[in-house]
Formats: structure tokens, sequence, C-alpha cells
């Protein structure tokens, strides 16, 4: 068996036989892993409790022909100690762990730019400096650009023109002029793209002072959009969603164009 390090982010665990679990690891350098640690679940466990959701921990493992095998495991760092007493701040992060793994579907391919991401959104998390969901909904919009898939904010998603920018299409990939609109585009305020554009570019600055409504409208039209490219839910959202205060259901591709593009937005947000 090859021995080999990595740092990594654990996004999952669950139970194997009786004492052991299978732990999903988003590592810097090997990408997204699962591997069995060993014993873990027994109250005299060496790194059981470092094997836990939201920790960054440094791993020594063996590689073996199914999943690898966890030897010895050290904390850099317990992102979740600080959330797991925030309602707001622990489920922004449970859909950040999520959107991580979902985002990373082949295993053993590498993935720096979103572990980089998911560190530092678990850390700006923690550290309280902004409010939990427009964290999320920023990780959100990054994590689309790192797969491919940002939306087009600034210009229209079809004809790339600049001109008459006042709606958004799922489908067609973000925001659409006058002459591209289609059936069941969402009209979000100006202020709405603006915020989407500050949190995608990182301008806490304009985030951090943007109104309610506009981060309402945001946040439905992220989840919807981010959910529409993935062609599953985001199972963790819903806490989010239900806690934020607003519901918002998955548009799915192939679904008629009303329903497509009016389904998961934000409530306020009209045709």
């Amino acid at each position: 068996m090859t021995i080999y390090r990595d740092e990594g982010i654990v996004l999952r665990t669950h139970k194997l036989g009786e004492a052991d679990r299978i732990v999903t690891i988003l590592t810097r350098r090997t990408g997204r892993i699962r591997a069995v640690a060993k014993g873990v679940r027994k109250t005299k466990s060496r790194f059981g409790a470092r094997l836990e959701p939201f920790t960054h921990v440094d791993l020594q493992l063996y590689e073996r022909r199914s999943l690898d095998l966890i030897s010895q495991a050290e904390t850099i760092r317990p992102y979740g100690e600080p959330l797991v007493t925030d309602y707001p701040r622990y489920t922004a992060g449970v859909a950040m762990l999520e959107t991580a793994e979902k985002l990373t579907a082949e295993e053993r391919e590498p993935a720096l730019r979103q572990f980089l991401l998911l560190v530092g959104g678990l850390r700006t998390l923690g550290d309280r400096s902004h409010e939990p969901r427009l964290v999320l909904d920023a990780f959100l919009l990054r994590s689309l650009s790192i797969a491919g898939w940002a939306p087009a904010l600034d210009e229209c998603a079809r004809c790339g023109g600049r001109a008459g920018i006042r709606w958004f299409s799922i489908a067609a990939g973000g925001a659409i002029c006058l002459a591209c609109k289609v059936p069941g585009s969402a009209t979000p305020a100006p202020e709405t793209f603006a915020l989407m554009m500050a949190l995608l570019r990182g301008e806490w600055d304009l985030a951090d002072i943007s109104d309610e409504r506009n981060r309402v409208e945001c946040s439905g039209l992220v989840a919807a959009y981010l959910q529409w490219h993935l062609e599953h839910g985001i199972r963790s959202l819903r806490h989010v969603e239900r806690e934020r205060g607003f519901t918002s259901e998955v548009p799915r591709p192939g679904s008629s164009p009303e329903r497509s593009e009016a389904a998961g937005t934000a409530q306020g947000t009209g045709p």
C-alpha cells in the first residue's frame, strides 16, 4: 500500500460497521476523496473528534484499491466550533460543504481553487464579519464561477449587449436584455444585480450595506441558478431558506419556461 499525506476539509461522515466511519474529504492536492477511519466511533479513539465535518485536518493515508485508509489525523483548524452555537451560520456552513461536494463530482480530481474557496468561506463565517447568508451567496456564486457557470450580470447572457439589462433568466445564463427576454424571466431590482456582482467580486463594503429585500431576491436567484446547473437540489439550502423566511421551488432542466424561470426566485421577484 502506498502512503501519502494531504490536508483537507471534512465534508461529511457516515457509519461503517460497528466502530468505523467513511469520511468524505475535500483535499488540497488530491481532490475529493473517501477514506475509512478505523475505530473512530469508540470512546477511546485517538482521532475520532478530529474527523468531524468542518474540520481542517492534516492526514496520513494508505492508498488502497477501494477506499483509502486514514492512519493519522491532526487538526489544523476546527472551523465548526464557532458555528455550532449559531444556527444561521451553521446552516450556511452545511450548505457550503454540500455544495463543495456536489461541485467536485469526480473523486481524486484535483480541485485546489474549490478547496481554497471553501477554506476562505468557512473562515469568514466563523469570524462573524459579514451576515451569514451573504457569505453563503458569495461562496455559491464563486463556486459557480470556478465550475465555469458564473451567471452573466452586467451584460446580456444571450447577445452580450449592456443596454436594457433588466431581466434574469436561469436557463439563458443570467441577465438578459429586452430583445432577448424570454417568457417567465424574473425582474430583480437593479440593486439586486449590483449585490450579486459585489458578492461575486468580493466587494464587501457594498454587500454589507445592501437592503434586506435585495438580499432575499439575490438568495433566491442564486439558489435556483445553482440547482439548475447541478440538476438536483442542495438539501441543506432548505434549512437556510427556512431560517431566512423564504422558500424556493427548484427549477428543472426541460421544464416549461414559465416554471423554469419563475420557480426558485425569492419572494418579491415578479415576472
